[in-house]
């Protein structure tokens, strides 16, 4: 197939072949960036929480009076008692936070009372020596928590603890060079230090935006209860009781006190809900950037199909007398199709360009990863495949013009 007769008519042509031309770069630049955006959030809801998740809820119980501190912390204590002795319980624990929560405690942390400069950034999850094994989390060195050492405090006060326990990734962060049990960590504003006493395996943190990526498994449990205006409890199920311990958990809360309000929406959560609820953002960007993906392929290919259809009328009589000439069925099938072709090329090779520019402002812009160029190449293959199918039908048309067509006047 000689390639400068196929240039010759592209010339004839220019306006539908830059139009087709511009619509597969664009289609490939934007496919590209799409993709690649799904697949990021797809990976980051596939992250592990670091939490056995079955069996695993949340309750919300937000105080009707909040004027006596005390009151709350005796209040909390009771209601722990209760939970722990229901028959469908396994455990429970007081929470400020947990993974995946979205919202929650964060600090600094540095490894001098002077340093200006933080070291890192933390979720910070007061705890109690029951909060480990109702999270499912494992310690991989050190010890947990004594009861003797759980302690109580208000929002706005200075927060300090003798010992605390971290996650293996804020060790690794903070001593690279070795172990992190032990040693000293400063977890708020002031100079008083804290020492590690125990290392958990992966836990994640509650924030789950892509600011908090650096800080995704950062966490540091603090051996307190936080009387707070709510208290967030999170409960294990025994295996298989699951909707027992939903349906009787609330209830043994309010045989200790009506004082409290615990919402019949998302009061109680199951940790498969929660899960759904900090990636629903990433689910639905997810399903929107497949759509536009779906949709702009589709027109992609209904514009070659319309394009080279008009262009398969326009040359009837051209193809009857090179069929007239001799040219077999092949041969016209494969002029479109390498027409068409030389005009994927040409656009793929502008949309290559185009989405790695497009990538580039978005990492500027919103802190994004950078392409990987194994997208584009992926992209380029599927486009100029995309064309080919498309092309397929008209150029079948094509190919079955008739050498009477030459002679025909009109």
């Amino acid at each position: 197939m000689q390639i400068k007769p196929i240039l010759a008519a592209m010339r004839h042509h220019k306006a539908g072949t830059v139009l087709i031309a511009l619509q597969i770069a664009l289609t490939l630049a934007i496919v590209c960036n799409a993709l690649f955006i799904i697949h990021q959030r797809m990976a980051r809801m596939a992250r592990p929480s670091g939490v056995e998740e079955t069996n695993l809820f949340v309750i919300r119980s937000d105080w009707a009076d909040k004027s006596d501190p005390q009151r709350i912390d005796v209040q909390m204590q009771a209601d722990l008692i209760a939970l722990r002795q229901l028959g469908s319980v396994q455990d429970a624990a007081p929470a400020n936070s947990f993974p995946l929560h979205g919202t929650g405690w964060d600090n600094f942390i540095k490894l001098q009372p002077d340093q200006v400069k933080m070291t890192t950034d933390s979720a910070i999850y007061f705890s109690d020596d029951h909060t480990l094994a109702t999270l499912g989390t494992h310690l991989i060195a050190g010890r947990n928590f004594t009861t003797s050492e759980i302690g109580a405090q208000q929002p706005r006060d200075a927060m300090h603890s003798a010992q605390v326990i971290i996650s293996k990734d804020l060790a690794q962060r903070l001593y690279p060079d070795g172990s992190a049990l032990g040693k000293t960590i400063y977890v708020s504003m002031g100079n008083k230090p804290s020492t590690v006493i125990g290392v958990t395996d992966t836990l994640q943190a509650h924030m789950v935006g892509s600011w908090a990526g650096p800080y995704a498994y950062n966490a540091v449990l603090v051996p307190a209860r936080l009387l707070n205006d709510y208290t967030y409890y999170v409960v294990r199920a025994r295996p298989g009781q699951l909707a027992a311990a939903l349906r009787d958990a609330p209830k043994a809360l309010y045989a200790q006190s009506r004082m409290r309000i615990i919402d019949r929406k998302d009061g109680v959560m199951t940790f498969a809900q929660v899960r759904q609820h900090a990636y629903e953002r990433d689910v639905g960007m997810a399903i929107l950037m497949g759509i536009i993906s779906v949709v702009l392929l589709a027109i992609t290919a209904a514009g070659i199909v319309g394009l080279t259809s008009f262009w398969v009328g326009q040359r009837r009589k051209q193809i009857g007398v090179r069929r007239a000439l001799g040219a077999t069925r092949g041969d016209i099938l494969n002029y479109f199709l390498t027409e068409n072709l030389l005009i994927g090329i040409g656009g793929v090779l502008v949309g290559a360009v185009l989405a790695i520019g497009i990538n580039l402002w978005m990492v500027t812009q919103f802190e994004m990863a950078r392409l990987s160029l194994g997208y584009v190449v992926v992209g380029v293959i599927a486009l100029l495949l995309l064309g080919q199918g498309a092309v397929l039908a008209p150029a079948l048309r094509a190919s079955h013009v008739s050498p009477v067509e030459a002679t025909r006047s009109v």
